[in-house]
């Protein structure tokens, strides 16, 4: 099998501990996480987990049903990058004076369709949100300029279908 992106979505009670399980399953199979995020899901209480891998099919199905048998998942699923919109953020500082003498500093900044958020007396800070690629791309743009600091975040991402998770947790909900 090839390998490929995958983003796992993990669906669990907020409780302390679990994401430290969870990077163990990927530890003991010797895959390197790509990109982490946790945060709020649609669903009251329930925290999303977005984990950005690049391995085989097979082991993503390993690990997601490993995931699953956390006590505190409530549902994990994986999709490919053809599966899901996903961006990633990005901010990075730079010296102030480059933005008034160079001026394909000015036009980097347009043709990437970022902005600059904040300009002070030794730096400014560019922001950009999408894809990997065009984060690398602009990154490499800058980087002959001199990149003071640099930041991105991890994916976010929504998928192209319905996601079951709402009506799963209304049927669990209504057995109570």
């Amino acid at each position: 099998m090839e390998k490929e992106w995958f983003t796992i979505s993990v669906y669990s009670e907020n409780n302390v501990g679990l994401l430290n399980r969870i990077s163990g399953i990927f530890l003991k199979r010797h895959i390197n996480i790509e990109s982490l995020n946790v945060s709020k899901s649609e669903i009251e209480g329930v925290s999303k987990f977005t984990i950005v891998v690049y391995t085989t099919e097979k082991w993503t199905r390993n690990i997601v049903g490993q995931i699953e048998k956390q006590i505190e998942v409530i549902k994990a699923f994986f999709h490919t990058d053809e599966e899901t919109i996903y961006q990633e953020s990005v901010l990075f500082k730079i010296a102030s004076n480059l933005l008034f003498d160079e001026r394909q500093i000015q036009n980097i900044i347009k043709d990437n369709n970022s902005q600059i958020v904040t300009v002070a007396r030794d730096f400014f800070v560019i922001a950009k949100s999408g894809r990997r690629n065009e984060i690398n791309e602009m990154y490499d743009q800058l980087k002959p300029f001199g990149i003071m600091q640099f930041v991105r975040t991890g994916r976010i991402s929504v998928s192209k279908d319905e996601m079951q998770i709402t009506a799963l947790l209304n049927e669990f909900y209504q057995d109570k």
